[in-house]
């Protein structure tokens, strides 16, 4: 797997690593500006060769995997994934004659179908000869559409496929908190944790290594993170709480909690969120009654 990163590059590499954890072998390649996918694309020449391959953008989720389109993958130049969408004018959008791809157009004010060309590209060598020949777009990046209509308007093989799995395009936070619950809702339950006889769970329920439980409600599908702390809490549906967090006198349901968080006796219910790593969240214990609060960009919050 070759890994294409930019400004967010240590974060990836701590998450990921050299892809042991995986069962992978990952390679790093640096993009030193973001100058669009097929620029990134065209990093990766030397790690690719004369190898087929797959472009996935990390922010894709689509139910069940694509082994089955990379498998029908044989003969073509190029493969792309296609998805009706409500508004296919945030997206790259093909339009079809015939059952071929007769043009590509990426945010049309007009778009000529609903359907959307998915972050999901397979290719061969011959997209680098694409790349080669397109110039910037008007936002000065190299688009992956110009690519493939190069690939189009020069003979080659451009086949696709429509999707009906689900798939969500996670770059806002009500399209993880989705992705999430359709993950949850595809796990078996499984306690490899420790769960004290006061506990009630109902639904499926994840307990990962090293997770305690104690006088808390979990009701599932829910996961508890290795080494995390769930004390005198009610764990609602479709939350993920990740490794060595503690939630203790507090409620949260359909949220995503990631590393090393707390959440300690909070009033009402926490929902519908996405907290970060390293996030306090705590009563106020001391007068005046106020809320304090270091928020990230593009942050939103509803109080109450």
């Amino acid at each position: 797997i070759c890994i294409i990163v930019g400004e967010t590059g240590d974060q990836i590499k701590a998450a990921v690593g050299d892809g042991a954890s995986l069962g992978a072998r990952v390679t790093y390649v640096e993009q030193s500006a973001p100058l669009g996918i097929a620029h990134a694309v065209g990093l990766a020449r030397d790690f690719v060769g004369q190898d087929r391959f797959v472009v996935f953008l990390g922010d894709n989720f689509i139910l069940g995997g694509i082994q089955s389109f990379v498998e029908s993958f044989q003969a073509q130049n190029c493969q792309i994934l296609l998805h009706e969408v409500p508004n296919p004018a945030d997206f790259g959008v093909v339009a079809l004659k015939d059952g071929r791809i007769v043009s590509i157009q990426e945010k049309p004010q007009s778009p000529p179908s609903n359907l959307a060309i998915v972050g999901i590209y397979m290719f061969d060598p011959s997209v680098f000869e694409a790349i080669d020949h397109i110039r910037p777009s008007g936002r000065n990046e190299l688009e992956i559409t110009d690519a493939i209509r190069y690939l189009l308007e020069h003979g080659r093989e451009v086949g696709y496929q429509v999707l009906t799995a689900p798939w969500i395009d996670t770059g806002k936070k009500d399209d993880l908190l989705n992705a999430n619950r359709l993950i949850l809702a595809s796990l078996a339950a499984r306690n490899d944790g420790t769960v004290d006889a006061e506990t009630r769970t109902t639904g499926t329920v994840v307990i990962q290594k090293g997770a305690r439980v104690e006088k808390s409600v979990l009701h599932g599908p829910c996961i508890i993170g290795e080494n995390t702390l769930i004390r005198d809490a009610y764990i609602g549906p479709y939350t993920s709480i990740y490794h060595d967090c503690h939630v203790e006198g507090s409620e949260v349901d359909f949220c995503i909690i990631l590393e090393h968080s707390s959440i300690v006796n909070i009033p009402g219910r926490l929902t519908e969120s996405v907290i970060g790593r390293y996030v306090e969240l705590s009563r106020a214990t001391r007068r005046p009654a106020a809320s304090k609060m270091v928020l990230g960009d593009h942050s939103k919050v509803e109080l109450r």
